[in-house]
């Protein structure tokens, strides 16, 4: 439980809202969201995320949205 307080204090210091992203697995998905919009190749992810199978990570990859728009956009940059 204490390292639950930690990752709270930690989120309200960074300005982090409530919400589901709030939360060690939101922030994990976030962390693979970001990482995969910014370009980072989906082996090296996996790598970084410790996941067995490519397919695991792969879920960051399907983006929504305004993620999707703009992955899109980075295309025609």
């Amino acid at each position: 439980m204490s390292a639950w307080r930690h990752v709270k204090t930690v989120m309200k210091d960074a300005n982090i809202g409530d919400g589901p992203h709030a939360s060690p697995k939101g922030l994990r998905h976030s962390y693979g969201v970001t990482a995969i919009s910014s370009g980072v190749p989906l082996n090296m992810l996996s790598k970084w995320m410790g996941h067995s199978k490519i397919e695991t990570t792969a879920i960051y990859a399907k983006a929504l949205g305004q993620e999707q728009r703009d992955i899109a956009a980075r295309m025609w940059e």
